[in-house]
């Protein structure tokens, strides 16, 4: 079992890129899987209403962001381009200085995820 992945980061040519993956769940004893626990600084949960977008920026911080609902387009500035879908797993580890992304919606629902800090 597994979590669709999607890790943007800063490249050597110091611009964001997207890498796509799976999050594996090793299976558990019964019907359970769970990966291995992390650390982590912080969590918490944001909605955006539907139809709001944002500007280029870059996290602030090394982060899962987990899409609960709603449907959004990601850019980098280099035009990469990658979908975030309810159930999919977003590793944020774009420096500070890099080229940044935006993101707008692709439906009509709200935007609601769960940012979990990892530094």
């Amino acid at each position: 079992m597994a979590f669709p992945l999607i890790r943007l980061y800063t490249g050597d040519d110091g611009e964001s890129h997207f890498e796509k993956g799976t999050l594996e769940l090793p299976k558990l004893e019964g019907g359970a899987h769970r990966t291995a626990s992390c650390e982590t600084a912080e969590v918490s949960f944001v909605e955006s209403t539907a139809g709001s977008s944002s500007d280029w920026h870059s996290d602030p911080a090394r982060q899962y962001v987990i899409t609960l609902s709603g449907t959004l387009e990601f850019e980098t500035r280099l035009g990469e381009t990658c979908t975030l879908a309810p159930g999919t797993v977003l590793l944020a580890e774009e420096s500070k200085d890099g080229g940044g992304h935006k993101w707008r919606f692709t439906d009509d629902q709200p935007w609601r995820r769960a940012y979990v800090i990892l530094e």
